[in-house]
């Protein structure tokens, strides 16, 4: 399983950039390392989907999953940055609703303790 590029925003958030196809063949990884990170005691996280240019069910069910994790761990995770394709997706399925969505991952916790 591949690892996605992580970096720590100055105000401690985690940021995880998924790149390429977040399909079903990636989404495995991507929810083995937000819960990885969360368990490690990174409880706000944001998934950077700048560089993802397809996500399909399996991909949506990561996020989900990454949410819920977080939320369990008292941090949240948001996502930032997603492309038309993904925007398009989350709107269809309405978790544009569930899901935070923010222009840019460092500022996607602005204005949170």
């Amino acid at each position: 399983m591949s690892r996605y590029p992580t970096r720590t925003t100055d105000s401690g958030v985690l940021v995880i950039r998924p790149e390429g196809r977040l399909n079903m063949v990636a989404a495995p990884a991507l929810r083995k390392q937000i819960h990885e990170l969360v368990d490690g005691g990174s409880t706000r996280v944001v998934v950077d989907l700048s560089a993802t240019e397809f996500i399909d069910s399996s991909g949506l069910g990561a996020l989900i999953s990454g949410l819920k994790v977080a939320r369990q761990a008292g941090g949240d995770l948001r996502i930032a940055a997603p492309t038309r394709q993904v925007t398009t997706v989350l709107e269809l399925t309405n978790l544009n609703r569930v899901l935070s969505t923010y222009d840019s991952a460092d500022g996607a916790f602005d204005g949170d303790a």
